[in-house]
């Protein structure tokens, strides 16, 4: 079983940007309080959360052929590696072009928690004190509705998501936003001082 270092190391090597490594540790996050919830293993539900997308920034999607981007040439690397198949198809499953069918529960956990933990982070940011801490469930449906807001989070997703794994919209909602408010420190959504600019910068060696 590869360690939670394994899986950062790798998000270094293959990941600059700081907010797609934030996102990752966001994911990180959500898939070990639903492993807690569901009585699951936290270090693999975590791990897989954390290098789910650890290649997207080599191989973006629909820029080569289907088998040949994120997350196909990650997670052929990983299983040169010797991942666990329960990883790799966690990981190759949480992106619908692949074609490859959500049948375990980390799976189904994975694609659940991805999307969602994107609108959080953008409901926090926007806010004035960029804190998720002011984030509410109430706050992130009633974002979920405004279509201009967070373009790229695919809404269907977070709803198909919690239905697959059986779990209320509000309490989805509320299980990764709480998993996130008790790490915003690591994510970068601790907030910043009331006379910061809002143009502050956000980083770590998470």
């Amino acid at each position: 079983m590869p360690t939670r270092a394994d899986a950062l190391s790798l998000v270094h090597e293959w990941t600059q940007s700081e907010s797609l490594r934030k996102h990752m540790l966001a994911v990180e996050t959500a898939m070990r309080a639903y492993a807690l919830k569901l009585g699951e293993d936290q270090e693999s539900w975590g791990v897989a959360g954390l290098i789910h997308d650890f290649d997207y920034e080599r191989f973006p999607n629909e820029a080569q052929a289907a088998d040949a981007e994120h997350p196909a040439e990650g997670v052929r690397h990983l299983r040169s590696l010797g991942w666990p198949e329960a990883i790799c198809e966690a990981v190759l499953g949480h992106a619908h072009y692949t074609g490859v069918p959500r049948v375990s529960t980390m799976a189904k956990a994975l694609f659940a928690v991805d999307e969602l933990t994107g609108l959080i982070t953008a409901s926090a940011l926007v806010k004035p004190s960029k804190a998720v801490r002011d984030v509410d469930v109430a706050g992130v449906r009633k974002k979920m509705k405004d279509k201009a807001f967070a373009r790229g989070v695919n809404r269907d997703d977070i709803v198909q998501g919690a239905e697959a794994l059986g779990v209320p919209l509000d309490e989805h909602i509320g299980i990764v936003l709480a998993a996130m408010q008790e790490n915003a420190e690591a994510l970068g959504l601790g907030g910043v001082p009331p006379a910061a600019s809002a143009s502050t910068t956000i980083s770590s060696d998470a």
